[in-house]
């Protein structure tokens, strides 16, 4: 998106007029043609806003009870930087969309969209962190199952925090390296760093979250799920499968950005990827307050029975029973 949002700042410099000019010719038209002509791109965006601000009330609640409420372990560490990262996309995503915005519903104020670049590569970054930190839970559980004894003896205890730091740090190099060779540079080398962002995505990342996840799955199918965590698994798989489902896309787009730009496209692809960072709060609440065909719990017990490290035949707030399965 980086080389076509400067033709876009520059294309409202050339065709906006001044704020001051519009006011004394008295031509009320400006605005209207403008929102007339960008209508599908701002309904898009007011959808996509109006999920990120509910996401953002989700993901809070998550980082309020991951941080302060619930006991913490290797998987909450992971939980928590997700959420950090889900919830700082959608911030991200919600400031870019009014300032993208702004131009489309009145003409003026096109020296805002200077900034775009800047918020563009901070969606970049937090998405990618929330893609590597999926990857490294996946991975992290399937090795659990496939080698539980090494994992429970031989664990590194900070494991998980140099993980996050190290998947964090990778993001933001990556980030800045768009930041600073395709926004700030324009730079034609800039195909090289979108590539090398799209090939680690594509080709290592995506590849070990859905290897790990189907091999996790195979594995405690031939297994008894009664001895496993089923609600910590079951949270894994939905989790993942939606990132598939919803967040996908805005990789692709990013990479075929580079050769062919349509402009509702990308937003449609920002919409499912804030779909996809709103509802993983969701999916802990309805996977942890479920038991026996209904619903039932407050969050917080709902948020344990699926983050503490115990058996589901062990409830939070209840009496172990032997042989009975969640």
């Amino acid at each position: 998106m980086d080389r076509h949002l400067n033709n876009t700042i520059r294309d409202w410099r050339t065709m906006s007029p001044a704020p001051m000019e519009s006011t004394i010719n008295g031509d009320g038209h400006n605005g209207t043609r403008c929102f007339a002509e960008h209508i599908p791109e701002i309904v898009t965006g007011s959808i996509t806003l109006l999920i990120c601000l509910c996401g953002l009330v989700g993901n809070g609640a998550i980082l309020w009870l991951l941080g302060f409420r619930i006991g913490r372990n290797p998987f909450t560490a992971y939980l928590l930087n997700l959420a950090v990262a889900d919830t700082c996309f959608l911030l991200c995503t919600s400031a870019f969309l009014v300032i993208y915005h702004m131009p489309m519903l009145s003409c003026f104020q096109p020296e805002l969209l200077r900034v775009l670049p800047l918020f563009h590569s901070m969606v970049l970054l937090t998405y990618s962190t929330s893609l590597y930190l999926l990857t490294a839970i996946s991975v992290e559980r399937c090795l659990g199952v496939l080698w539980p004894f090494w994992c429970r003896c031989h664990r590194p205890k900070l494991l998980s925090a140099v993980m996050c730091s190290l998947l964090w740090a990778l993001a933001c190099v990556l980030a800045g390296l768009v930041y600073y060779v395709c926004d700030l540079g324009h730079s034609d080398h800039c195909w090289m760093v979108l590539g090398t962002l799209c090939f680690l995505n594509f080709f290592f990342f995506i590849p070990f979250m859905v290897l790990s996840n189907v091999i996790l799955f195979i594995k405690l199918r031939r297994s008894s799920w009664q001895h496993h965590q089923v609600r910590l698994y079951t949270v894994i798989f939905l989790t993942v499968f939606f990132f598939l489902l919803f967040g996908i896309p805005l990789s692709v787009q990013i990479f075929l950005n580079y050769f062919i730009y349509i402009n509702f496209v990308f937003e449609i692809c920002l919409l499912l990827a804030s779909v996809n960072s709103s509802m993983n709060p969701i999916i802990y609440v309805l996977v942890g307050s479920y038991r026996k065909c209904r619903f039932r719990g407050s969050v917080k017990v709902a948020l344990q029975r699926v983050f503490e490290d115990r058996a589901d035949s062990q409830e939070v707030g209840e009496t172990p029973v032997m042989g009975i399965a969640a």
